[in-house]
């Protein structure tokens, strides 16, 4: 389609109308650092809406305004349901919070922090709490086996 057909305007119009994050239906449980997270990025939402708003010509940026808002209802939301769940340390099994070590039946050993889904970061060494991995391996003992992506993965440490 030619150039001449379009209108300037529509790629604005469509990103101005972003659809909001998706809020989980799962209890918003967080470990302390994962409210600081929640937090932190509370601030930044409400620093890009202010942003956006003092730029004076809305309808000259209305994706920024658009960002800024959706993301500032989703970090409230997140934040008016965060559940703060301290880690037991006497404990001697798998909880949120915690590290868990284990075997995979390939030889490999993982080590996951299980935390808050928005804290989560695979890459990084922690799952949501509502994971399957995660799910697997809460409440399990050091010794104990569990099915992991279809195959059995002993647990070798808890921290």
């Amino acid at each position: 389609m030619s150039v001449a057909f379009t209108k300037e305007g529509d790629s604005e119009a469509f990103a101005a109308d972003l659809l909001d994050r998706p809020i989980s239906p799962h209890p918003n449980l967080v470990t302390p650092s994962g409210l600081a997270l929640i937090e932190d990025e509370l601030a930044a939402a409400r620093a890009a809406y202010s942003a956006a708003q003092a730029g004076g010509d809305v309808a000259q940026d209305r994706t920024a305004m658009a960002r800024a808002t959706r993301d500032l209802r989703y970090w409230s939301a997140r934040r008016a349901s965060a559940q703060v769940r301290e880690l037991d340390p006497a404990s001697v099994v798998v909880q949120f919070g915690g590290r868990v070590t284990f075997d995979r039946e390939d030889g490999r050993r993982q080590t996951f922090r299980i935390v808050g889904e928005d804290e989560a970061d695979p890459a990084k060494g922690s799952v949501s709490y509502v994971s399957p991995v995660a799910q697997a391996l809460l409440g399990k003992g050091v010794g104990d086996t569990a099915m992991v992506a279809g195959g059995e993965v002993e647990i070798v440490a808890i921290g």
